[in-house]
């Protein structure tokens, strides 16, 4: 007969399963984000600035697993197969994409590291720096940055890109942007998958762009609004260039009058000398005649 038997579970896990248990049954969303390059003081940075609209838990998988085991409702099941590397759990009584724009939203900035890829072109701008003289100097110059010394301190005299979009972060731009204290990368919260627990809804691949959104919705509404200005729609957003366009139409209008009228008056001249002259004639061959 074999004796042996599970190892009871323990308890602290057990409390922890039934936290996750108890928030993914009252809580709209649950939200699985990726941690991934976030170190610990940006992360409870951004607890903090979040807290009251969502509960963050960075639970271990094992205890992840057996939380949605746990779970009835069927279709979260699916969400174990987007537990993968560093990850956190989050809850909230906010829909799913309101949820991922607050992460966005809260990303903080972080310094460059050796061997990262640009986000876009880092440029040394003009201006002064708390730098004294000394090895800045020659850490500038190595990477043809442009210095004066004002005032004891090192002064950019001309605006230097030091790594392209794309380009590998060299060790040299890492130590200068380290040293002028530029931040160009963001870290934070990365939205990957996300449950309505309302709606028993999966979304996956989830991407909030605020800024392009925004210039999607101005190139359709410019799009919409020369639209409905030209077949004449009247409202707040359209009249003013509907007054627009009826004073353009009403003084292309007015020139073509005037050039008509300009034609008639001049034909009605020509006429009316032709006339005259013809009468003189007529006086002049009568006289002869006479």
């Amino acid at each position: 007969m074999d004796k042996t038997r599970e190892k009871p579970i323990p308890k602290k896990k057990t409390r922890a399963v039934d936290e996750l248990v108890e928030l993914a049954s009252t809580k709209r969303t649950i939200l699985i984000a990726s941690t991934k390059n976030l170190p610990d003081s940006q992360f409870q940075d951004i607890r903090k600035k979040l807290r009251g609209k969502v509960i963050i838990k960075v639970p271990k998988k094992s205890i992840m697993f057996r939380a949605i085991e746990k779970i009835e409702k069927g279709a979260i099941k699916h969400l174990k197969e987007q537990i993968t590397g560093d990850i956190a759990i989050i809850f909230s009584d906010l829909d799913a994409f309101d949820v991922a724009t607050e992460l966005v939203k809260n990303k903080v900035a972080a310094k460059a590291k050796i061997g990262q890829e640009a986000p876009t072109d880092i440029e040394i701008e003009v201006g002064p720096t708390d730098l004294v003289p000394g090895p800045a100097i020659s850490e500038l110059g190595s990477l043809g940055i442009q210095i004066e010394i004002k005032e004891g301190k090192i002064h950019i005299r001309k605006p230097k890109v030091i790594a392209k979009k794309g380009e590998k972060i060299s060790e040299g731009a890492a130590g200068i942007m380290n040293k002028l204290d530029i931040k160009p990368f963001t870290v934070g919260f990365e939205p990957l998958v996300a449950f309505d627990t309302k709606e028993e809804k999966m979304y996956l691949n989830i991407k909030i762009d605020p800024q392009g959104t925004i210039a999607e919705l101005k190139y359709a509404f410019n799009r919409a609004l020369a639209f409905v200005v030209s077949i004449g729609y009247a409202n707040e957003d359209t009249i003013k260039f509907l007054i627009s366009k009826a004073s353009s139409h009403e003084k292309a209008l007015s020139n073509l009058i005037n050039i008509n009228v300009d034609k008639v008056s001049g034909s009605e001249g020509s006429n009316k000398a032709d006339n005259t002259q013809n009468e003189e004639s007529k006086l002049k061959n009568g006289g002869e005649n006479g």
